[in-house]
């Protein structure tokens, strides 16, 4: 019989390392790993090309895809949560003394406006320090993974020949979320941001997602036991995960493996899956993605997860 290969792509990193060389591995088929770099990329020729059969996706991406008919089914697999409390710099010289004063000014977002760090980094802006999202005008550096997608009125494209970076050097932007630089009139908005996304986590449970894994539509169809398959071999690769991290084995740790640390010092478990411990999070998401014109009609949890994963938790 032949042995079914999937054609898969993820970023190796410390909870699907066990995935990639082999320790775990599923039971119906093969992992056929292709790597692609940057990892975005990746997003884009799924969503276009339906390229793969397994692919990591921004959750904010696969949010916008599914509802423009985008033929693929996620499953409840987490890769990737991160605090984005430090994602929005500002122009020190542009009087921006609190988040409120975004209102009425240019705020830059690095690639596109459903970029899953965007969304969350606005999501904080309105959530707690009550910015009117509205009131602000967003300038992207790029385009969308959805070529179908349209934004807000207030979201508009960066000017031909200018970058982002210079842009909020100069102070022709106020801020900017998700860019690198280092300027001396360029800071953080929001000060100590690792520690005040801990706090979130702690007062709020509110723990964002940025990766899931999503599957070829038509493959989910014709193998109904396959999401499931698909699940627990990444689940398998956490546990192995986790138990180092709980063990101090992990030898010459990340920034993310640190992190990982510090919220398994506060909830037990750094990389929950499953729709049941990550329910409220994700409700939280698609409230927010409908709030800043990701998608105009909302969806339920349900509907962006294949079925036969809805009670799997990892």
């Amino acid at each position: 019989m032949t042995e079914r290969k999937l054609k898969t792509v993820t970023r190796t990193q410390g909870n699907n390392k066990a995935l990639k060389d082999g320790t775990v591995k599923p039971r119906t088929f093969t992992f056929d790993f292709e790597e692609v770099d940057p990892l975005i990329a990746a997003f884009r020729r799924m969503v276009r090309g339906n390229e793969f059969d397994i692919c990591e996706m921004a959750i904010t991406t696969y949010i916008c895809a599914k509802a423009n008919g985008k033929p693929m089914t996620a499953i409840p697999v987490f890769l990737v949560r991160a605090f984005h409390h430090g994602a929005i710099l500002v122009n020190t010289k542009a009087g921006i003394r609190t988040p409120k004063d975004l209102e009425g000014k240019k705020v830059g977002v690095n690639r596109g406006y459903t970029v899953t760090t965007g969304v969350w980094a606005r999501s904080i802006l309105q959530q707690e320090y009550g910015v009117d999202l509205g009131k602000i005008t967003w300038v992207l550096s790029g385009d969308e993974h959805v070529a179908e997608y349209r934004p807000p009125a207030n979201v508009v494209p960066i000017e031909p020949g200018k970058k982002m970076a210079d842009m909020l050097v100069s102070g022709e932007l106020a801020a900017a979320i998700g860019v690198e630089i280092d300027h001396q009139d360029v800071a953080p908005l929001i000060p100590n941001a690792l520690e005040a996304g801990l706090k979130s986590l702690r007062n709020h449970g509110r723990y964002p997602i940025n990766h899931l894994v999503v599957i070829k539509g038509e493959l989910v169809a014709a193998n109904p036991d396959l999401a499931a398959d698909v699940f627990n071999a990444f689940a398998a690769a956490k546990r192995l995960y986790v138990d180092r991290l709980k063990a101090g084995k992990i030898e010459n740790p990340t920034g993310v493996d640190k992190v990982h640390q510090k919220v398994m010092d506060i909830t037990g478990e750094p990389l929950p899956y499953g729709i049941a411990p990550n329910r409220q999070i994700i409700e939280d998401l698609i409230g927010h993605a409908q709030t800043q014109g990701i998608i105009t009609r909302p969806v339920t949890v349900g509907d962006l997860f294949a079925r036969g994963t809805h009670d799997l938790v990892a």
